[in-house]
């Protein structure tokens, strides 16, 4: 029963709005909840549930309802939290749609479960209206999906878990670049509230776009990617200073920090993302057979995320992709982001990006390599070699021509 407290407070909401529907005086006073909005009571990554404002709006009331779940163990807080979900269906208007407020820092349950594992998941970002609308976008350019299909750009060795049953993985760019109803819900992870707070604890505040954000998809049993990354990288036991993870004075820093938009579910074993949780902090190269997980897979973990859940992880932390084994197409959205003074990509300055034009006159090859913005060696960065000359580091020319089909320019 809803105490009588809160049946007069909704009587008298009820009489002061002269636009209120009979359904929904009918609903007010409900024992039944009309809903419970998933935002509202949805577990946040860190397990613990945390505090959520939901506001919603009729046309001449506003009722703003604090549900925390932090203490829906006992029964009491239940069934007053049940009341005023009732109550809060009793005032919505449905023309109006509701408003959510986002907690404004990290919370320390979430810090500490980042700087354990080196990713975190972070639910219900994106509604189940955004999810669909990312859907129908993607539907509109599917045409334009490009296989990785060469031998070449295959990501996993043949007969390994992330190989799945050959089928290659499709890649999707241009979503940035897509109508404005087509690219708004992609365009929101930049800055989205829930998200904001996180990307300013693990990368600090003026954080920056990286990569070209693009959707990979995957028809069942397509491949997946072998493990890489890694701040000591997985494969050849060097420090990868451009994707290192690092914590000192309680200040976290990723250097790169890979953002993954789940827009279908990723259920136990489908396959798709995976992670060894906690090599971000790992000293040595992996043993043989690992990065393929044909050996000690029991560390490597897929997580379980629902369509709007997004996986934050530190590309210091070594991680891949599972083989895809459902018969939903997979598809997720990656973007990369990177501390305001630091890049990996070097797609945000164009073709062409140059000091002063009197900095050049009379340099060498070896001086003007050293005036190059930043971005990383394997993108055709000039080194220099001991004997003065240059050399360009690369990658093979299947691979960039791959770059230029998916997104459109030289590098991503």
């Amino acid at each position: 029963m809803i105490p009588q407290a809160v049946q007069l407070l909704c009587m008298l909401i009820v009489l002061r709005s002269s636009s209120f529907s009979r359904r929904a005086a009918v609903a007010a006073f409900s024992t039944t909840p009309s809903f419970l909005r998933t935002t509202a009571s949805r577990s946040s990554s860190s397990g613990i549930a945390r505090p959520r404002t939901v506001t919603t709006t009729s046309r001449r009331t506003t009722l703003k309802i604090s549900l925390s779940d932090e203490h829906t163990t006992t029964s009491n807080i239940r069934n007053s939290t049940r009341a005023l979900s009732t109550m809060a269906a009793g005032v919505i208007d449905e023309e109006t749609p509701d408003h959510r407020t986002y907690p404004i820092e990290m919370t320390e349950s979430e810090r500490y479960l980042f700087d354990l594992n080196g990713y975190l998941i972070v639910r219900g970002v994106l509604s189940p209206d955004e999810v669909a609308a990312c859907h129908t976008a993607i539907d509109k350019h599917i045409d334009e999906a490009i296989p990785r299909s060469d031998p070449t750009l295959r990501n996993a060795i043949e007969g390994s878990p992330m190989y799945g049953t050959g089928p290659p993985r499709l890649d999707l760019g241009g979503i940035f670049e897509w109508d404005d109803d087509e690219s708004k819900i992609f365009k929101s992870i930049l800055a989205h509230p829930r998200l904001v707070p996180l990307f300013h604890e693990l990368l600090g505040k003026g954080y920056r776009l990286d990569h070209i954000p693009f959707v990979l998809m995957n028809d069942k049993g397509g491949e997946g990617f072998q493990l890489h990354g890694g701040t000591i990288d997985c494969s050849s036991g060097e420090y990868n200073a451009n994707l290192a993870y690092s914590c000192h004075a309680g200040q976290i820093r990723s250097n790169l920090l890979g953002c993954n938009v789940m827009l279908v579910d990723h259920d136990p074993g489908a396959g798709g993302f995976c992670v060894v949780p906690g090599s971000h902090k790992s000293n040595f190269k992996m043993p043989s057979g690992m990065i393929d997980g044909l050996s000690h897979s029991e560390c490597i973990v897929q997580p379980a995320t629902k369509a709007g859940d997004v996986v934050l992880f530190s590309e210091g932390t070594v991680h891949g992709a599972m083989g895809w084994t459902s018969d939903v197409q997979r598809r997720c959205a990656l973007y990369r982001f990177a501390p305001a003074t630091m890049s990996y990509g070097r797609s945000y300055f164009g073709e062409v990006c140059a000091w002063p034009s009197k900095f050049y006159y009379g340099l060498n090859d070896a001086q003007r390599s050293v005036l190059e913005p930043p971005y990383a060696n394997r993108l055709d960065r000039p080194n220099i070699r001991m004997d003065g000359t240059v050399e360009v580091t690369t990658r093979n020319d299947m691979k960039k021509q791959h770059d230029r089909n998916v997104f459109g320019t030289k590098y991503f």
